[in-house]
């Protein structure tokens, strides 16, 4: 009698903690970053189901805008796709211009405060922080990829001990040019030798995926290329998946959504990230 009763108060125990994971994978927003009077948020979700102890590969995403706009959802869908597959993925805000006034410079500083928080919460959030994806389009693969490769803008309340390169990128027609006639210049200027990350790809920059439109009016081929190019003279692997016909954000749309994911999954697969 004792030993069922003892049995039934574990299970009970086992199923509000499963509950308690579940609600929270639903909708958890936290706050990873306080500046003056702005509250920059992520959204977390998690895996349907998750075994205690155990720590899961991990996505942060960025959406696009030119630094200017925000929509924290773009890479909703995506995310719903990578928790199916058993990873932990992040919504991340940023300042932007349209609503704190800021630059170009400000959105990256918070990319790099955003994967510096992740990684700091590791424990928190059941990730393996060896294991953190960074993810965007168009400006937001600046980010991701500034994060990873640019040296400077780095928020002075950060901890720099913590590293903001994710170990691996995956980047939907990132505006990774931004030196002169390339994207944003006008805003950026000459700080683009030590902002854009086609000027700073250096050895140790992490594989890479990239999918591009063949008409995109903002990233010409040639330039991916480019980029593609430099990285493998690094000796950093960095794919380019290119689709005929495409222009800029062509992503968002549900076929190519589908598309991409497929093409995500084996580079993922690939890295050992995820098992097939």
């Amino acid at each position: 009698m004792i030993k069922n009763f003892i049995f039934f108060i574990l299970l009970f125990c086992l199923c509000v903690e499963t509950f308690a994971q579940q609600k929270e994978g639903i909708d958890n927003f936290v706050i990873y970053k306080k500046i003056d009077s702005t509250i920059l948020k992520m959204e977390v979700l998690y895996p349907p189901s998750m075994e205690k102890g155990k720590k899961y590969p991990c996505i942060v995403f960025f959406y696009g805008g030119g630094w200017i706009s925000r929509n924290v959802n773009q890479f909703k869908i995506f995310a719903k796709h990578f928790v199916k597959e058993g990873m932990v993925c992040f919504l991340a805000d940023y300042r932007t211009e349209s609503k704190q006034g800021t630059t170009p410079f400000e959105s990256l500083k918070d990319a790099k405060s955003a994967i510096r928080f992740v990684r700091e919460n590791a424990d928190r959030f059941h990730i393996n922080k060896d294991s953190l994806i960074g993810s965007g389009g168009s400006a937001g693969g600046q980010l991701a990829a500034g994060a990873a490769l640019v040296d400077g803008y780095n928020e002075l309340t950060d901890d720099q001990s913590v590293s903001c390169i994710p170990n691996a990128l995956i980047l939907f027609n990132p505006v990774i040019d931004n030196g002169p006639g390339g994207y944003g210049y006008e805003r950026i200027g000459e700080a683009y030798k030590n902002f854009s990350p086609l000027h700073n790809i250096h050895k140790g920059a992490p594989p890479t995926i990239i999918f591009l439109g063949t008409k995109d009016h903002l990233i010409p081929v040639a330039t991916m290329r480019y980029y593609q190019t430099v990285m493998k003279k690094v000796g950093s692997r960095c794919d380019l998946i290119l689709y005929e016909g495409e222009d800029h954000g062509f992503f968002n749309k549900k076929d190519f959504v589908d598309k991409t994911l497929i093409e995500a999954d084996k580079f993922l697969i690939s890295l050992g990230v995820l098992r097939e």
